[in-house]
């Protein structure tokens, strides 16, 4: 956040900043979705919704799963909720006590560590790599409880992933749920990035068990950041604790967003040419970064970041990326956001941009490299 804070400063000061810094799609949210809150606004009637949120928007959003994944999921399952980030709060509010033990991969979307730790949970951290194929397995959890002498009372997993763009598949999967579930651990389903899926078997947890919270969005494939609507799955026994969590600290996620979401939840033709954009920009970042000398710490198979090795560079990410839009007005993200033991020589670009905004920032970071 920091190198987002002064990029920000950069460009109100006039200079050509590229940012490749920030998970936020280039692209407008779909035009459906505009209209219907243009109509909504128009009307002026906004207010508070249900806790759990529009029952429209509830019934849609299981239509989706019943298209996207073949499972029929009772709206009554489904909360809508301020962003995935609140989703998180509910979630790991309702199912941990302080001090509960929760395993996330390392490298990871720094907001869980921060959100579990703020909580009184002690995060289990556990490193990802070529061994594990870039994701969680039950032996890399067995050992974490090992070494722990605790037991692990939940797994979070993305898939795709931030940072390393993993894409767990439906057999990998399944293992973690089957593990969570003989341990009576809980086992929470970050899918936000699907629709992002560029190579592997984009698999929902909901197609192998009921017995999983997933937590999902509007900001990433719908290009909604800004409008702060997401959702979660949740077994029928923590409907009701969770409604009641979320009519203490939300009353509702903002009923317009509800509006546009119903909308774009049926945009796919216009949100399919978005991803066909990130999709290019992938290519050019497999074949280029390694040849301007940063290769790939990890897949690129989903989401929309390359997670590079600074190490030929630098042993200070922070440092390298500060200069880096110094120098030559390119933002990028530290990987010590991302892992904070190994993450001194990592750097996260984001290629949610325009391809000719790619292609840029990969010139000046070329010439700026071999200088």
């Amino acid at each position: 956040m920091d190198v987002l804070a002064e990029a920000t400063k950069a460009r109100q000061a006039g200079r050509p900043v590229i940012s490749l810094a920030v998970g936020q799609p280039s692209a407008p949210a779909p035009r459906a979705a505009r209209e219907a809150a243009q109509a909504a606004l128009a009307d002026g009637r906004i207010g508070y919704t249900d806790a759990l949120g529009l029952p429209e928007l509830r019934k849609a959003i299981a239509g989706h799963y019943a298209r996207r994944h073949g499972v029929e999921i009772d709206p009554v399952r489904i909360a809508i909720t301020t962003g995935s980030s609140a989703g998180f709060n509910l979630a790991f509010l309702g199912l941990f006590d302080a001090g509960d033990q929760v395993a996330i991969a390392r490298p990871g979307y720094p907001a869980y560590r921060a959100i579990l730790g703020a909580l009184g949970l002690t995060v289990i951290e556990i490193e990802v790599n070529e061994a594990t194929g870039f994701t969680l397995t039950p032996e890399s959890l067995e050992a974490a409880e090992r070494e722990s002498g605790k037991p692990i009372r939940g797994v979070l997993l993305a898939s795709p992933a931030n940072p390393t763009g993993t894409v767990t598949g439906r057999a990998r999967l399944k293992a973690l749920a089957d593990w969570c579930r003989a341990r009576n651990a809980a086992f929470i389903s970050d899918e936000i990035y699907h629709g992002l899926t560029f190579s592997g078997d984009e698999t929902s947890a909901l197609e192998l068990t009921d017995e999983v919270i997933v937590i999902n969005s509007f900001s990433k494939y719908y290009c909604m950041t800004g409008w702060r609507v997401g959702w979660m799955v949740l077994p029928e026994n923590l409907v009701r604790p969770l409604e009641c969590l979320a009519q203490s600290l939300y009353i509702s996620a903002p009923e317009l967003s509800q509006i546009a979401a119903i909308a774009a939840l049926g945009a796919g033709e216009e949100l399919d040419i978005y991803r066909q954009t990130y999709a290019a920009n992938r290519e050019f970042l497999i074949r280029c970064l390694p040849e301007i000398g940063l290769p790939l710490l990890s897949p690129m198979d989903g989401a929309f970041y390359a997670y590079a090795d600074v190490s030929a560079y630098t042993n200070d990410s922070m440092a390298f990326a500060k200069r880096m839009l110094a120098e030559i007005s390119v933002a990028a993200t530290p990987g010590l956001d991302f892992d904070p033991l190994e993450g001194n020589r990592a750097l996260r670009l984001s290629y949610a941009g325009s391809q000719a905004e790619i292609a840029e920032a990969v010139s000046r970071m070329e010439g700026w490299l071999k200088r």
